[in-house]
C-alpha cells in the first residue's frame, strides 16, 4: 500500500484499479458497456438500465472508472451529429480491456450481449441504441 513515504507499487495500482471495478455500481456499469451491442452505450441507456440509481450516481462512477483508465468517453464527430439523436457514448478504453483481460473480467462477454438483448426497451430507448456511433 501507498503512504507518504513510499510510492505506490506496482501491485498496489493493480488492486487499486481491481477496488474501481469491482465496486459494484461500477461492476455493473463496465457489465452494461460491454453488453451493449456496439460497446457504446448512452448516458440515457445506462441510466435505463440502471433504474436503481440516479443519472448523477452513474455519471460520478463513469467518472472514476475513466479515472482509472478502464472507461473512455467517446464523441461522434460533429459533421455526424443530429440534433435528435446522441453524441456521446462510453466504452471500454483499449488499456481497460487489457487489464479485464489480464484480470479474467471479460469471461462473460456474450452472456451479457445476451442479457442486453432481452431487456425490454421504450420506443426511446431503441432510438438510443439504433443511433449512429463514432468510428472506434
Amino acid at each position: 500500500m501507498s503512504t507518504p513515504d513510499r510510492p505506490p507499487s506496482d501491485l498496489d495500482s493493480v488492486r487499486e484499479r481491481l477496488n474501481v471495478v469491482t465496486q459494484e455500481t461500477r461492476f455493473s456499469l463496465v457489465q452494461d458497456i460491454l453488453g451493449h451491442p456496439s460497446g457504446l452505450p448512452t448516458l440515457k441507456e445506462l441510466d435505463y438500465v440502471n433504474p436503481s440509481r440516479s443519472r448523477t450516481t452513474i455519471r460520478q462512477h463513469l467518472r472514476k472508472l475513466a479515472d482509472a483508465g478502464i472507461v473512455e468517453e467517446v464523441s461522434l464527430p460533429e459533421d455526424r451529429r443530429r440534433n435528435d439523436l446522441p453524441y456521446k457514448f462510453y466504452g471500454i478504453s483499449d488499456a481497460g480491456r487489457r487489464f479485464l483481460d489480464e484480470h479474467k473480467l471479460l469471461r462473460a462477454e456474450e452472456t451479457l450481449r445476451t442479457v442486453y438483448e432481452r431487456v425490454e426497451k421504450t420506443d426511446e430507448i431503441e432510438r438510443y441504441e439504433n443511433a449512429p456511433r463514432p468510428d472506434r
